[in-house]
């Protein structure tokens, strides 16, 4: 009656574990991912309400305590359009464009302002059709979901017009595209004998280069402040996962690095860094805007919110220290923006080539990026070779299998000789079945003189869990990993496998999740029932534990563990099934060599129907 209850227990326990992770982890990531989806779709379909350019509210910077406005970079509000105007119409709106064209990215800047806001990247799709639209990273002010870079120059006490939002600048020679080969020169003179000049250039990537140029034609000396910021109005939808970092980020010149979500700074006072050299932008999973000032400045950074109306505004931003300008004289000032997708390569060759403190940590690797960050690597080095992140899989699971190898062996050999003992074993249970305490005792005795440890099964399993979730790490935050196919149904590795058992893997022309309330749980794709399988053979292969309770637990993890890896990326799940395969084939060469009895096709045989003895009629 007590192991009854224990199993009915067992059983609840599972339900309530497999239903609590559903409801609170795999549907809400599901909406989330349909809701970042939606807000791609919206950027060049849908209207937004519009309102001033830039967020107005700036605290003060104590980089230049004697002069107060030179922390607000002065961005007046422009004219109101019509709340009806999508993307497409504001860029049409916004008069001339010079055009970007390079092989990673495409867009403009307009003359007006010089903003960096028009930018969509030509090698990724929102989803893996590949008719679907490109993926678009910058917006200009007015349209759906504003997201820009603007630099210029702040004045200290003086009185001085510096060129602002609605400056409208002049192309200084050419008349082709923004081009790896081919820089645009802007030029604009306030009328009051000051000539502001910017060039603005790209590489084959996504870098901008950016330098301004300031020349004095009056008769005082000019004090002004370079600055740069990334602003993005409304807030947008994030994953919201532990493991990944979305919002406002920053490595200062220690090589801190500074994270902050959009939630923690709405209507909070700014955050301001007082540093030299570093960067800082604003992040999402797989892109990101990140202004890169000159490393041996010294300056104020700042991660800021506003209000914009009914919009909330996030503003990464630096204001470099005063530069001095004497009359007949000129200077200049620089500032890199970096605004593409987060490849690994791509951001580790910038850190390196441009010596840009600290860049790889764009990428949210995590605190334990030192097993991550290798694991990707290696992975990358066999796609390289063979051109397919699911055999990279394979093939670096294979490898860790060797690496563990050693240890697993000496826990497997371990369980072989458990399984020698099982009769004694037995025999010890009937002779103190009324006494639990000398039973286990007994057991204890047996299992020191064999020198057994009776949770070395469980030692496979755990030693693994570093790995699996430094993969899962790897999946989920790389670019690399987004889209990229395996074999047959699996055309995206950093997503769940799209089939599923509640509609007969695409037979039934139905989406079972679609069902109001239980629908959230009929997810169930060919490679979580694959992996469920494998794990379940691999504990088959291990003695029962001797506990009912305990033997009732092992029995349903298999099942549990299905369930709970359907929502995971389909890449983690390929290594967890292929993973215990291994195990199986490992752990049954090991017991044969120690001549312990193999119980898999035992317990294969056990799960058929039993003929009834001929007396029970």
């Amino acid at each position: 009656m007590a192991d009854q209850k224990n199993t009915i227990l067992a059983i609840v326990l599972s339900v309530i574990v497999l239903i609590g992770w559903q409801y609170f982890v795999a549907s809400p990531q599901l909406e989330k991912q349909k809701q970042i989806q939606k807000q791609q779709e919206v950027l060049t379909k849908a209207p937004q309400p519009q309102g001033p350019q830039t967020p107005s509210a700036n605290p003060q910077s104590p980089s230049a305590p004697q002069t107060p406005n030179a922390s607000q970079p002065q961005t007046p509000a422009t004219t109101q359009r019509p709340a009806t105007l999508t993307r497409d119409q504001v860029l049409t709106a916004s008069g001339t464009r010079i055009q970007i064209e390079t092989p990673r990215i495409r867009g403009s800047i307009a003359l007006k302002g010089a903003r960096i806001d028009d930018v969509s990247l030509n090698d990724y799709r929102e989803t893996v059709d590949p008719k679907s639209p490109n993926i678009i990273l910058l917006a200009p002010s007015g349209s759906p979901m504003p997201f820009y870079a603007e630099f210029g120059w702040v004045a200290g006490d003086q009185k001085i017009k510096v060129p602002d939002a609605d400056t409208v600048w002049t192309r200084d020679g050419g008349n082709g595209a923004l081009t790896p080969d081919s820089p645009v020169k802007l030029v604009w003179n306030n009328g009051a004998g000051i000539t502001f000049r910017r060039t603005i250039s790209i590489d084959k990537n996504y870098m901008f280069n950016v330098v301004d140029e300031v020349e004095n034609g009056t008769q005082e000396t000019l004090q002004l402040f370079p600055y740069a910021l990334v602003s993005r109005h409304g807030t947008p939808h994030v994953l919201g996962y532990y493991i990944l970092h979305e919002g406002l980020v920053g490595v200062t010149g220690d090589g801190k690095l500074h994270e902050l979500q959009y939630s923690k700074i709405v209507d909070k006072p700014a955050e301001i860094f007082k540093t030299t050299g570093g960067w800082f932008g604003i992040t999402d999973k797989y892109w990101a805007a990140a202004l890169i000032p000159p490393q041996n400045a010294s300056l104020t950074a700042r991660f800021s919110s506003g209000n914009l109306g009914a919009a909330k505004t996030y503003q990464s931003d630096y204001l470099l220290d005063a530069v001095s300008v004497a009359p007949g004289n000129k200077t200049q000032t620089q500032s890199r923006l970096f605004a593409g997708a987060k490849e690994v390569a791509v951001v580790d060759a910038y850190e390196k080539n441009e010596n840009i403190k600290s860049f790889e940590l764009l990428i949210d690797w995590g605190w334990f990026y030192f097993i991550t960050k290798p694991l990707f690597k290696l992975i990358d080095y066999f796609y390289k070779l063979f051109g397919n992140f699911g055999y990279s899989i394979l093939i670096v699971t294979v490898l860790i299998k060797i690496a563990f190898f050693w240890f697993a062996n000496k826990s497997y050999a371990s369980m072989a000789k458990m399984k020698k003992v099982q009769p004694m074993m037995e025999e010890i249970r009937k002779r103190h079945a009324d006494d639990k305490v000398a039973q286990q005792q007994a057991l204890m005795d047996l299992y020191k003189k064999e020198k057994i440890n009776p949770l070395a099964g469980c030692w496979p399993i755990l030693i693994q869990i570093p790995v699996f979730f430094a993969l899962y790490k790897v999946l989920f935050i790389t670019i690399e990993m987004r889209h990229a196919p395996f074999i047959g149904w699996i055309r995206d590795l950093s997503a769940p496998d799209p089939t599923n058992l509640f509609n007969l893997f695409g037979l039934l022309p139905f989406d079972p999740t679609m069902i109001p309330v239980f629908g959230q749980f009929l997810h169930l794709g060919v490679w979580p029932i694959l992996m469920g399988f494998t794990m379940w053979a691999q504990m088959k292969m291990n003695p029962s534990p001797p506990d009912p309770t305990q033997k009732m637990i092992f029995d349903w993890m298999p099942l549990i563990f299905t369930f709970l890896l359907a929502s995971f990326p389909a890449g983690l799940v390929i290594y967890w099934t292929w993973n215990n395969f291994l195990s199986v084939v490992q752990q049954g060469v090991i017991m044969k060599r120690n001549g312990a009895k193999i119980e898999l096709w035992d317990n294969l045989r056990a799960l058929l129907p039993k003929k009834k003895a001929a007396n029970d009629n």
